[in-house]
């Protein structure tokens, strides 16, 4: 079944290699059947050059050069620092935001299990990179501070156990620093293929370990910047965080250059621009959690008790999928919808302005969501349908541009057709999956079929 339904390549259970030839014989599959699997896998090798060059560009004198050059350096860094995200930068009783911090200060903690974890820094599936290449976060904020800023580090407490023994010399660099830089999360082992977790909470005591460390920074000055940076391969919920530390920092995995990276966004040498591709709950009981569910027979409703939420929490994520946070602000007016009624068959262009309205250069994530608001059969609370990256000055504007094409309006109808049903649909554009300039327009005349229904199961 797997063979003719176009299962063409096999990775790891040798179904095809130890059951095909028995099934060949028997006649269970047909020749015919697996010539033409081999048949598209040949052609994709010779597509890709692998007849001419089976090794794709590597031979000896290419494995006996340096592969991790400046130039790969510079662009592992690049493409690290756009990946992080910003999830929170409230400010300060002073005033001021907490991030970006000054290069200049007196002393700097850097706490936690992961602020020198070089192999987690990897990721879990690391290919041939080695820990001994990676500028972990601790390294990575030694070498951007000031020559007179000094840098403490303390472990605090391992990543997964309740072992609470380095609390006290965390505890006291968190009161004596002028800023103190929480790195925890979970290790590159506990996430990925085979690493499942029942919780997403902080693992082990970090989370004891994160409330000892805010707790005495804030005794000590509530003026502190206190920053939780987080490394983790999964959305985590990270409630009290959220509501305790005035800036949070989301960095995944971000390999070799994991550690510069981050300290370019710390102090500011590089202003955050990435957006999470999915939603963080607030608890582990909130999961599945995501943007684009349905919206029940009973929308939540706070004024309604018998309505789609919950009696202990919000029944919103922590953070919505798409949202992320910038060291400048970003505007969005002006919303045009162009036609706001059209057959089937049409295509809308949306447009909107996008401005700068902070004080310095930035990037942002433009993104566009659909609803159907009424169809014959259930469809998402809204789906996105384009996304798009600018870069804009202090006072920029720039005009972003989408255009929504009959197949961005489909859906499969209860025979399994794709269609353009008439009817109204609402676009929302904005920063996240949240909130966002909101339009409508109208789908007049008779449902259009884009695809027939697949044939039958036999």
């Amino acid at each position: 079944r797997a063979l003719e339904a176009g299962v063409d390549i096999e990775m790891a259970s040798d179904l095809y290699r130890t059951d095909l030839p028995a099934a060949l014989k028997s006649k269970r599959v047909s020749p015919t059947a697996l010539d033409s699997a081999v048949h598209r896998v040949l052609r994709t090798k010779y597509i890709l050059g692998l007849f001419d060059d089976p090794y794709r560009y590597s031979d000896t004198a290419r494995e006996r050069k340096v592969t991790l050059t400046a130039e790969h350096r510079a662009a592992a860094r690049a493409l690290a620092r756009e990946s992080i995200v910003l999830l929170k930068n409230d400010p300060l009783p002073g005033g001021s935001p907490a991030l970006p911090l000054r290069k200049d200060l007196g002393t700097i903690a850097v706490i936690g299990p992961l602020a020198d974890d070089s192999a987690s820094a990897l990721g879990s599936w690391a290919g041939a990179g080695r820990k001994e290449d990676v500028v972990t976060p601790l390294a990575g904020i030694r070498k951007a501070v000031s020559p007179g800023t000094r840098v403490l580090y303390a472990r605090g407490a391992p990543v997964d156990t309740a072992d609470t023994t380095g609390f006290t010399e965390a505890v006291r660099l968190a009161r004596t620093a002028d800023a103190v830089l929480l790195v925890i999360g979970e290790r590159a082992d506990m996430s990925a293929e085979a690493a499942s977790r029942a919780s997403l909470e902080l693992p082990g005591a970090q989370l004891q370990l994160a409330q000892a460390v805010v707790r005495a920074a804030r005794a000590a000055d509530p003026s502190k910047p206190v920053v939780a940076v987080l490394l983790n391969g999964r959305p985590l919920a990270v409630q009290w965080l959220a509501d305790s530390v005035p800036a949070i920092l989301e960095t995944w995995f971000l390999g070799v250059e994991h550690g510069s990276a981050t300290a370019d966004v710390l102090f500011g040498d590089y202003n955050p621009s990435g957006h999470i591709p999915v939603s963080f709950p607030r608890v582990t009981g909130q999961v599945p959690i995501y943007y684009s569910h349905k919206p029940t027979g009973r929308p939540p409703a706070e004024s309604d008790n018998f309505t789609s939420k919950y009696i202990d929490v919000p029944w919103t994520p922590l953070w919505t999928f798409g949202h992320g946070l910038s060291y400048t602000r970003f505007e969005y007016a002006n919303l045009r919808l162009s036609p706001v009624t059209l057959s089937a068959g049409d295509t809308v262009v949306v447009s909107i302005d996008v401005t700068n309205s902070g004080g310095r250069p930035g990037d942002d994530v433009v993104q566009l969501y659909l609803r159907d608001d009424a169809a014959s059969v259930t469809r998402p609370v809204r789906s996105l349908k384009g996304f798009y990256r600018l870069t804009l000055q202090p006072g920029e504007r720039h005009t972003v541009t989408f255009k929504l094409r009959p197949d961005d309006l489909a859906l499969y109808d209860l025979t399994m057709r794709k269609v353009v049903e008439p009817g109204s649909f609402t676009v929302f554009v904005g920063g996240s999956s949240m909130g966002g300039v909101e339009g409508r327009f109208q789908v007049t005349g008779d449902t259009l079929q884009l695809a027939p229904a697949p044939p039958r199961p036999r």
